[in-house]
């Protein structure tokens, strides 16, 4: 049996026309939170014979195949001789606008209307849509009535549409769990790779969440899809979703799904691209006008889909654009509408998290879907996580926006005006920062604003006022969608920046409530990273479920082929900064560099200390003349291009040594594979702690006052995750030799040491007098096991 909901049902078949992103979309009731509360108001207020949020659904039959509809009606009105069915729709502009009920919106409620009347045998029924203006509350209403012979030739005409992606689905499922029955693990299993495959089977089996400390070199890509693609085979999930937030980590996932595909396993996958990167026109804009691929794109996208699902598996980039090109429609949209049908999807975070560009065909109904999240680098998502549930807005803008449409615009004016004056109430009473107990008053305001912003965004014809209030629009819009979630994992907080700008913020500083929101939706999940420690801290703000499991993966490679020491006479503290500490690490990097030819990398606490180290380091070389070190720098303002150049001197050969200079936590830190002899030393100066500000004080203070460690939780935690990042990026392979120099004192601290790796039980100690001899040792040691293994 394959279901759909009602609303997938309607906007699937009957959508139709251009992509066009001029025009607002306040008439859709996902457009705001908001939505839901008008709902739950307006249902209070009708009489005992209107029955709220009733479920309902209705089995087609065809030839082999049930098609399953069923939704959950607004309203259900009896009591008269005809049945009333009631779709609610809050929406922001103004009622008299409305003229006829948005024909999805009646496609809806004629759907319910036909399964209550074939299920309760009424000869007619009545349809209402009833539209909510927000901020008034005010009700407008459209009344249909239809017999029941009509209504069951326009729905049963409706499903027939959908027969043959229902009888796609349904065949392609067979065809693919076939194919996955005889799938065996592609590689013999590492060091505890087996037990990572069993435990994350057993996981999917009984519907938790695992969380995996899985060090480099377990594995762990190949040991959490492999079984994820069993269990689906199965009928433990219909659906994975990979989850990642860097471009080099979807790689990785889609070579795993092809080394699978190698053993003829049947399986579609497809990695979303970002708009602006997949878009055929040098502007992604989003217009019949300016854009041949938006217009008529709802004409032409189901036929390419269902043409590209029949003809072929490969849903890579380069054959979904040849074929948006064929049907000439936007290769972003097109794809998807594409990760509707396949297998596995692989993508970033927000498409599955982020309240604003989630994919709304999965998550947009709080349903139950049988997903299965595969969530790499899953250290990633705490601070991602709380970006995605934040919101902020600056008085500069609302400021900005009214001066714009002053003059051609009053009544926007006015009500921006109005907001104005309230962040200027909020700005005189804060000096830094200042924690609120409510905006509510503001929210209200933010209401008034949005409503004129419908009304302008349809007017206005100038292209430049209309992208500037658009930006502003779906800033307030995010603001207020993000003040229906406020709870006690919230701070709202106003501050004065720097720059003078002043932001009221609504801060989630535990974003585990909101993910799970998602992750509910699903069966079970996997988050894994070489870096999640300690476990308990991202178990407290990804999950909200005490018995989760975890398991920590040991490490394949070989302590002796990895140096680890801490210079405990340096320090990066601030009342120890100066230009003969500056010296004295730039000496370290000239020692370690000087014993071994090779290439190095160095992590660094900001732009700023880096060239404090730098300098000095230059000036050692420009002394030592003999010695072949060449130098390359991070820069702040990186594009693609130039942080592939700065990785490819990593591929070349060179007589001398290369050191790199990189910023702890910045795009080097993470994600990069340099393994053999591509990298053989890491140097990481600090701790990585985050500088002291307004935002992770708020974040020490909520922590303490929950009994949690809050210095741990805001500082220590998310500084040592970098310093583990920079030190993963060497020994990448169990050939690689390579060392870690940790360079602060602090390092050697028991807060610090405690959430060292186990794999680091070998840590040892180093000075600036004694590196040099150590190091060499090392490297001789390193050296003679090499000769030992030719000669065997």
């Amino acid at each position: 049996m394959i279901k759909i909901s009602v609303r997938n049902l309607v906007e699937f078949i009957l959508r139709e026309g251009d992509i066009d992103n001029r025009i607002a979309g306040g008439m859709d009731k996902d457009a705001m939170q908001m939505g839901s509360r008008i709902h739950r108001k307006i249902q209070k207020r009708m009489g005992s014979n209107y029955h709220a949020e009733i479920p309902l659904k209705i089995q087609i039959p065809y030839p082999g195949l049930q098609i399953q509809v069923e939704g959950r009606a607004d309203g259900i009105i009896d009591g008269e001789e005809v049945v009333t069915i009631d779709e609610i729709k809050g929406v922001l502009k103004e009622l008299h606008s409305i003229t006829e009920p948005v024909p999805l919106h009646q496609a809806q409620a004629k759907c319910y209307a036909y399964i209550y009347a074939k299920q309760q045998q009424q000869q007619s029924m009545r349809v209402q849509i009833t539209y909510c203006q927000m901020e008034t509350e005010e009700l407008g209403r459209f009344v249909s009535e239809y017999t029941m012979e009509e209504l069951e030739e326009w729905f049963l005409d409706l499903v027939s549409q959908y027969e043959k992606w229902a009888r796609f689905e349904l065949e392609w499922k067979h065809v693919r769990n076939t194919s996955i029955k005889n799938l065996e693990f592609p590689f013999e299993y590492r060091v505890d790779q087996k037990e990572l495959v069993t435990s994350v089977y057993k996981t999917i089996l009984r519907k938790k969440k695992l969380f995996i400390q899985a060090p480099t070199g377990v594995g762990k890509t190949m040991a959490t899809v492999f079984p994820t693609v069993k269990a689906m085979g199965e009928g433990l999930g219909e659906k994975i979703f990979y989850l990642t937030a860097k471009t080099i980590t979807r790689t990785v996932a889609e070579q795993a799904f092809a080394t699978l595909k190698e053993q003829k396993l049947r399986i579609k996958v497809i990695t979303l691209t970002a708009k602006e990167k997949i878009c055929f026109m040098e502007e992604a804009e989003c217009n019949p006008d300016l854009c041949p691929y938006a217009k008529g794109h709802y004409d032409r996208v189901n036929d390419a889909v269902f043409d590209m699902l029949g003809s072929t598996d490969d849903m890579s980039r380069e054959n979904l654009e040849k074929q948006a090109k064929i049907h000439r429609v936007c290769p972003f949209e097109m794809a998807l509408d594409v990760s509707n049908w396949v297998d596995a999807v692989i993508c970033d975070y927000n498409y599955v998290f982020d309240p604003n560009a989630h994919l709304r065909r999965f998550f947009a109904e709080g349903g139950k879907g049988e997903y299965l999240f595969l969530i790499d680098e899953a250290h990633n998502l705490v601070e991602r996580g709380r970006e995605m549930y934040s919101a902020t807005l600056y008085k500069e803008d609302l400021l900005s926006a009214k001066k714009l449409v002053k003059a051609s615009d009053p009544r926007l004016a006015k009500r921006l005006e109005e907001c104005n004056k309230q962040f200027l109430a909020l700005k005189r009473e804060c000096e830094t920062y200042q924690v609120l107990d409510s905006v509510s008053h503001v929210a209200l305001k933010l209401m008034n604003v949005m409503t004129e912003m419908e009304r302008f965004l349809e007017e206005e014809r100038d292209s430049k006022k209309r992208e500037e209030i658009l930006t502003l629009y779906f800033g307030i819009r995010s603001f207020l969608n993000i003040h229906e979630r406020l709870d006690e994992n919230y701070v709202i907080y106003t501050e004065l920046e720097q720059g003078g700008r002043f932001k009221v913020k609504l801060f989630c500083v535990n974003p585990s409530i909101n993910l799970q929101e998602f992750l509910g939706q699903g069966n079970s999940t996997v988050f894994f990273s070489a870096t999640l420690l300690p476990i308990n801290y991202y178990k407290t703000l990804l999950s909200v479920e005490p018995e989760d499991y975890a398991i920590y993966a040991k490490s394949p490679f070989l302590a002796e082929n990895r140096l680890l020491m801490i210079g405990n006479d340096v320090s990066t503290k601030y009342t120890l900064r100066s230009e003969q500490m500056y010296r004295k690490f730039a000496s370290y990097i000239y020692e370690v560099v000087k014993q071994k030819n090779g290439n190095y990398l160095v992590f660094l606490p900001s732009y700023r200390f880096l060239e404090d180290v730098y300098t000095p380091f230059w000036n050692l070389l420009q002394k030592e003349t003999s010695d072949k070190i060449e130098c390359i720098v991070q820069s702040q303002y990186m594009n693609e291009e130039a942080r592939e150049i700065f990785l490819e001197n990593f591929e070349e050969e060179r007589e001398g040594s290369l050191v790199g200079f990189c910023v702890m936590g910045g795009i080097f830190s993470e994600g990069i594979d340099l393994a053999e002899d591509k990298l053989i030393g890491v140097m990481i100066i600090g701790t990585g702690l985050p500088q002291v500000c307004s935002e992770r004080e708020i974040l020490k203070k909520f922590f303490d006052a929950k009994g949690l460690p809050g210095f741990d939780y805001s500082y220590l935690y998310p500084g040592m995750n970098k310093v583990l990042q920079a030190a993963g990026r060497v020994i990448r392979t169990e050939e690689d030799r390579g060392m870690i120099l940790l360079l602060d004192e602090r390092f050697y601290q028991n807060q610090y040491r405690k959430i060292f790796p186990r794999e680091w039980h070998d840590v040892s100690v180093c000075s600036l007098e004694d590196v040099k001899k150590k190091v060499n040792v090392f490297w001789d040691k390193a050296k003679e096991s090499n000769q030992n293994l030719e000669n065997i």
